[in-house]
């Protein structure tokens, strides 16, 4: 199974100024991540980030999500456009690179590294990160699977965040819910996956009203 990395696609929306009831603007929730959250192969509003908007909607919560995937990005690329996403002034960053990362059998340590300057980053502009793990396919060998792993656990434990273990948990491999690949998302999938993105994601959130 391979994660698609040929096709670069910014998706990151550009919004008309919104405001709140005095003047404010709604706060940002920045989703920062590669195809999974940009929504690859599915119309905009069945990706996880616009099904998350609906779902802040319904709970009566004003946050606007940006979606800020690129699809065949890696924990480097989201480290070096982070400056320019900041300009968002996001209140809570969803961090889930890494996917291609491990696909492309890079060390573990340098995602690390970026993953570890990513968080630092995002605290450093008072956003908060509520960090989503991903696993590689078996093929890649249980030593490097287990390290790649660990990597979102050791960042989780190391600067206490809410955690995701598994972006696609109950999605990937399942083919009601994915592509042909069994990685990608349908929109049942990303259904799914928003639900999982939002039981962490309250924690981090003002209370509604």
């Amino acid at each position: 199974m391979r994660l698609i990395v040929t096709i670069v696609t910014l998706n990151c929306f550009i919004f008309h100024p919104l405001f709140l009831e005095g003047g404010e603007s709604p706060p940002v929730i920045l989703a920062l991540g590669d195809s999974l959250t940009a929504g690859f192969g599915v119309p905009e509003p069945e990706s996880y980030p616009a099904r998350l908007q609906n779902i802040l909607k319904e709970n009566g919560y004003p946050h606007k999500v940006v979606n800020a995937g690129v699809s065949g990005d890696t924990t480097a690329g989201g480290l070096r456009r982070l400056s320019w996403l900041m300009r968002h002034k996001p209140k809570i960053v969803i961090l889930a690179l890494g996917a291609n990362d491990g696909l492309r059998g890079m060390p573990v340590d340098q995602m690390y590294s970026n993953l570890k300057k990513i968080i630092e980053t995002c605290r450093k502009h008072d956003a908060r990160v509520l960090l989503a793990g991903i696993k590689v396919p078996p093929n890649y060998g249980e030593e490097y699977s287990q390290e790649f792993e660990s990597v979102f656990h050791r960042l989780a434990k190391e600067f206490e965040l809410p955690f995701i273990p598994f972006l696609l948990e109950g999605v990937a491999g399942k083919k009601d819910y994915t592509m042909d690949d069994g990685i990608h998302p349908l929109g049942s999938g990303y259904k799914l996956v928003a639900e999982l993105v939002w039981n962490p994601l309250q924690t981090l959130l003002e209370p509604a009203g």
